[in-house]
């Protein structure tokens, strides 16, 4: 994105760079980058780790630096992870402890406390008690059991106050943002001591105790510690990363197997995140065809489309895959990191009401942003992308080369598809298609060879669009 920048000021002095220069970066990393998995489990932390452009006050640098330690830390340690997602500015402008202060008992002021209920509710430890498979532990009444109250929501708000801008030379004008750095964005915030409480702090079962001398890092540092050591973080974490890469509703062995993966990655070490996503992908649950009916997920419309650029080569004309948002209904309504809040574009336990997976009480999260106008937006939008390219001009588009040289031979066509995008087809969808392709005429030898040529193109087009369109790709399994 910093390249990107170089360029537009080549050219304008003033210019500046904005979410469309995120959206560019992220589609040629996910097209072209060698480290695809990195940049799947990426856009999956990102869904959990949740900041957005719909946020007030974001930066698009700040969030590309935020998205950016995502994948840095993808298959680092969970406590890293949590510690570099704490000290972001562009958290800390999401969830409002940016400039977080202390208590005050003159005016009445209390500590913000938006991060310290999300940062347990959505990132680490969740609503209830877990057991290491997933499932909810009761107490004596067969009742949920809370994972922490409105005290503990109180006391480690009290533990993220004095967290604001980075500056060499901070000050109480830079705690408030001003004299900013030009990094102060991608810069970890820092501690202004100043601002932060030395009460007594009571949280999850931890206490720091009131203390004349502020210590507002070592204290942060405590109650990440106490996060990340919650017996909760290990199936917590796991059951959203397995809901974002393979299905919707593991069951708790898949989990527990996870879970004690997280736990102990085999020498002794806790959190160990590249070991929980070998876990999570190497699973026999994950590499079994499940004969389950409910099994799997629906492919957000970010990954299809991702899918089909890197599966047929897809390029960008200008070099610089001049893809904006593609947020709106009439498009793919998605676009990374603009989540219209913390809860992400979907919930993880979402139900679709009245529907067969929903009678039988089965999640199925990306079905909240799955409705008839969003349907045919994708279809139509992928239509379009297929036949033309995608972004300003249709910068972005495929030769299908190698799809070509397939043309006369519409099963040959077909197969090669349905490998590349992963479908496993059903017998009925590859004859439907089959012989949907075959019903467009190739000229016979001797017709003008733009009229062979577009007819195989045709061919090609429309395998790939009703292969993308079909629900046995849809629902991946």
């Amino acid at each position: 994105m910093d390249q990107r920048l170089t360029a537009l000021r080549a050219a304008n002095a003033t210019a500046n760079v904005s979410s469309s220069q995120f959206y560019e970066s992220f589609w040629m990393q996910a097209a072209k980058g060698d480290d695809q998995l990195r940049q799947r489990v990426k856009f999956a932390l990102s869904e959990i780790f949740v900041t957005s452009f719909t946020g007030a006050s974001q930066s698009p640098r700040g969030l590309a630096s935020y998205y950016d330690m995502l994948g840095r830390d993808a298959f680092g340690n969970f406590r890293t992870l949590l510690q570099d997602v704490t000290y972001h500015p562009a958290m800390g402008l999401y969830l409002t402890y940016m400039g977080n202060q202390k208590e005050d008992a003159k005016t009445g002021r209390n500590p913000d406390e938006n991060y310290a209920r999300e940062v347990m509710q959505l990132m680490t430890i969740g609503l209830w008690e877990l057991n290491t498979d997933g499932t909810r532990k009761t107490d004596m009444t067969g009742n949920p059991i809370p994972t922490y109250s409105t005290e503990d929501v109180k006391g480690l708000a009290k533990v993220f106050t004095g967290l604001s801008w980075y500056s060499p030379t901070p000050n109480n004008s830079t705690f408030w943002g001003g004299s900013k750095n030009v990094e102060a964005y991608t810069t970890p915030m820092i501690m202004y001591n100043s601002a932060h409480s030395t009460s007594a702090k009571a949280f999850l079962g931890s206490t720091i105790y009131a203390t004349t001398v502020a210590d507002g890092n070592g204290e942060v540092s405590k109650a990440l510690d106490t996060l990340y050591n919650h017996p909760n973080v290990g199936p917590f974490l796991c059951r959203q990363l397995i809901q974002r890469l393979v299905t919707s509703n593991p069951t708790a062995p898949y989990i527990k197997r996870c879970a004690q993966t997280f736990n102990n990655n085999g020498s002794s070490v806790r959190g160990d995140m590249g070991a929980v996503i070998k876990a999570i992908l190497i699973d026999s649950e994950a590499r079994t065809v499940s004969t389950d009916a409910s099994y799997g997920k629906l492919r957000e419309p970010v990954v299809r489309l991702g899918n089909w650029m890197r599966s047929f080569d897809a390029a960008s004309d200008s070099g610089n895959w001049l893809i904006t948002s593609t947020s709106s209904q009439s498009q793919l309504n998605q676009s990374p990191l603009t989540s219209p809040s913390v809860f992400n574009f979907f919930r993880p336990g979402y139900v679709p009401a009245n529907t067969i997976i929903g009678n039988k009480g089965k999640a199925a999260p990306e079905l909240q942003i799955t409705d008839e106008v969003s349907v045919a937006a994708y279809v139509n939008t992928m239509q379009t992308t297929i036949e033309k390219g995608i972004g300003s001009s249709s910068d972005v588009k495929a030769a299908y080369s190698k799809e070509l040289a397939l043309a006369n031979d519409p099963v040959a066509l077909v197969n090669r598809i349905d490998l590349l995008l992963g479908v496993r087809m059903s017998a009925t969808l590859r004859a439907r298609i089959t012989d949907a392709v075959t019903g467009i005429a190739i000229p016979a030898a001797g017709a003008a060879q733009d009229t062979i040529d577009t007819a195989k193109l045709n061919r090609v087009r429309l395998a790939i669009l009703l292969t993308m369109a079909s629900p046995d790709y849809i629902a991946q399994r």
